[in-house]
């Protein structure tokens, strides 16, 4: 289940950096979050009843979550359209990192030094990655990171929700907003598909994107944090196929090694997280 989200994730931003390219990303957002959201529907709601996957007693919560997965998107596909894969990916990799850093206010949670000092590592080899004032930096850097931080808040109340509602309620919540938000938009700047390629993008796009979260979800469902996180670190094998395949991005040196400094850091922090006893 593990391998199968790495594998699908990584096509679905090839394909999103393949469709960015011709369609705005208010479409391509639209598209995800419809094709999610009806798969979501369609798996949950014969075992739970449709109206049961609104039942929330976070409802404030889950609508913050929603409007940080559609913002997460936004962030990362708009950069999509200039930066390579593989480096994306890679920056990508600070929301677990954030995570930390932001379950001590949103959560209470008590942050040892060891982590902290992982968290401190993570962020240099991310600033090795963008090199501040060099030329790889630009604003689709900055968005990527933005993308990140909303990503790392959303994961932060996903613990929070996780405390009343069930995964199926929280699955379908994670693209509500997502999906009325885009449906709004998008129609102003809407431009049908011109060939069978696009039209199968965009239905891969959904197809990848619900496949990866539900083989995710039963994945955590299965095992602990500790064990599926380090998988995840996975898509930067698949984003660097893809990216030099497709348009023949490569990463360079330094790329990569700030890229193993961030995996190695944040698969410290799963498995210092993973410990029951309080020496965090």
């Amino acid at each position: 289940m593990c391998i199968t989200a790495v594998v699908m994730f990584p096509l679905l931003n090839a394909t999103v950096k393949f469709l960015v390219a011709d369609f705005s990303v208010w479409q391509i957002v639209w598209a995800r979050a419809l094709f999610q959201f009806g798969f979501m529907v369609v798996l949950f709601a014969p075992k739970n009843g449709f109206i049961s996957l609104f039942k929330t007693v976070h409802p404030v919560r889950q609508g913050l979550r929603s409007v940080l997965q559609l913002l997460a998107m936004v962030f990362y596909f708009s950069a999509l359209e200039e930066i390579s894969l593989p480096t994306a990916t890679a920056i990508g990799f600070t929301a677990p990192l954030l995570v930390v850093a932001f379950s001590v206010p949103l959560l209470g949670e008590n942050v040892g030094l060891r982590r902290w000092c992982a968290v401190i590592v993570g962020f240099v080899g991310a600033l090795i990655i963008i090199r501040p004032g060099s030329d790889v930096t630009d604003w689709a850097t900055l968005y990527v990171f933005a993308g990140a931080v909303c990503y790392a808040l959303y994961q932060a109340l996903t613990r929070r929700v996780s405390e009343g509602d069930s995964p199926p309620v929280t699955a379908v919540y994670t693209v509500v907003i997502a999906l009325l938000g885009s449906s709004i938009v998008a129609p102003f700047d809407l431009a049908m598909p011109s060939d069978i390629n696009q039209w199968l993008a965009f239905v891969g796009l959904g197809i990848a994107g619900a496949l990866g979260h539900f083989f995710l979800i039963r994945a955590y469902s299965m095992a602990q944090a500790s064990i599926i996180s380090p998988f995840d670190y996975g898509q930067l094998i698949g984003a660097t196929l893809l990216g030099y395949l497709i348009w023949g991005d490569f990463p360079d040196l330094w790329t990569w090694i700030g890229a193993i400094i961030l995996v190695l850091s944040g698969i410290y922090v799963a498995r210092r997280e993973s410990k029951k006893s309080g020496d965090n």
